[in-house]
């Protein structure tokens, strides 16, 4: 098993606009990757398995609900920490900081910002500990980008509501342990609900033969007349506004994480440039290796200094979905362009699982479609600077 020699880049100097305390919470993120993730993630990632030993330790270093006040079981930290845990996360791989993210900001977050006192406290400790996972219903089968189409529904029916519709592409589905879903009740309103695993009529069947985030477990949610209780209605949102704030909270941690993937490719490639030697000299000696080097270090340099600004903003308040979607959109496109900068580097060894390269390649491909896709994202922004909404037209 090769050895994780990871050096985080850091060549702005962003460690010196960090505190003692997010320096202390990203490094032992860090060394809790090198020791548990790396030696098996490969493996896991080949075999298309979840590597479900890993929640335990995802707790312990914080990795849910870093943002989550302490009294509910969370880390109480602020939102840049939050950022560097996933940063780390997404540098052993995409699969692992997804399993995270869905867990913080789109089954967490959903709880404690728009749920009762009693279900902040029946949920929210035992997700935070890794007890229970959680999984987040939006997607359907013909409702992506355009989430106000959905199908899925409630009915009111007295003593409980009668949920059928079905969700896809859903990440945690196959082992967790609620859902928190999204589906319109009969005035057309989107309402938000936490189903339960063992609920008749709810199922969750696996999806199989993905190219990408091999080592994440991904399934559909599928609910035929099930029965839920009034008391799992999340009643303090209503309309998109509910799910669009989740994405938000997870749109910025995918910003932070694709950096660590992009960190990740970089070291691996810069490592590889010295060590190998062809025309009886270092690779790295060559001037088309030191343009992918340096620019890849400079576009890494451009999304750390962007992630850092919206993590303050965000610690404000102030951090708009726009500028959000901005930095989800620049980092998840940097992270697959040093991804593919680094596969050249590493010649035909950049395909094998010798190298992390391949395997954060693909997970990309994912990353950068879901949450808001490369596209979807470019409009947000538009729209916020035109005051023109482009969507659908």
């Amino acid at each position: 098993m090769a050895k994780d020699r990871f050096q985080a880049p850091d060549y702005y100097l962003i460690d010196e606009l960090l505190t003692d305390e997010h320096k202390l919470i990203r490094d032992s993120a860090r060394e809790w990757v090198k020791r548990e993730v790396s030696p098996i993630i490969e493996d896991a990632c080949q075999k298309a398995e979840f590597p479900k030993h890993l929640i335990k330790g995802l707790a312990e270093v914080g990795a849910f609900g870093p943002y989550i006040p302490t009294e509910y079981g969370g880390g109480g930290l602020d939102q840049i920490s939050y950022g560097l845990i996933m940063q780390e996360l997404e540098r052993g791989d995409s699969g692992i900081r997804s399993t995270a993210s869905v867990q913080s900001s789109l089954v967490m977050y959903p709880i404690y910002t728009y749920g009762t006192e009693e279900q902040r406290k029946k949920y929210l400790p035992k997700l935070a500990t890794g007890q229970w996972m959680g999984c987040f219903g939006l997607t359907e089968p013909d409702h992506g980008s355009n989430p106000g189409g959905m199908v899925t529904n409630i009915k009111d029916k007295g003593s409980h509501y009668l949920l059928n519709g079905a969700k896809m592409w859903i990440s945690n589905a196959p082992f967790a342990d609620i859902a928190v879903v999204w589906a319109k009740d009969e005035e057309g309103t989107i309402r938000g609900l936490i189903v339960e695993r063992g609920m008749k009529g709810f199922t969750t069947p696996e999806t199989h033969g993905k190219w990408s985030l091999r080592a994440s477990a991904t399934g559909e949610l599928v609910f035929d007349n099930v029965e839920v209780p009034k008391e799992n209605l999340l009643p303090n949102v209503k309309g998109l506004k509910g799910p669009l704030g989740c994405l938000n909270s997870a749109r910025y941690g995918i910003a932070w994480g694709a950096l660590g993937a992009a960190m990740d490719c970089y070291d691996s490639a810069l490592r590889y440039s010295k060590e190998r030697k062809q025309f009886g000299r270092p690779i790295g000696g060559f001037q088309l290796q030191q343009k992918k080097l340096a620019e890849m270090l400079t576009e890494i340099t451009k999304g750390q200094l962007l992630v850092w600004r919206l993590g303050k903003l965000k610690n404000e308040n102030r951090a708009t979905p726009a500028q959000i979607s901005m930095a989800k959109r620049n980092n998840v496109y940097t992270a697959l362009w040093c991804a593919r900068e680094a596969r050249q580097i590493h010649g035909g060894m950049g395909i094998t699982g010798e190298y992390p390269i391949m395997r954060h390649m693909m997970n990309l491909e994912s990353v950068i479609t879901y949450e808001g896709t490369h596209d979807i994202h470019l409009l947000i922004t538009g729209m916020d600077i035109t005051g023109e909404n482009a969507f659908g037209g």
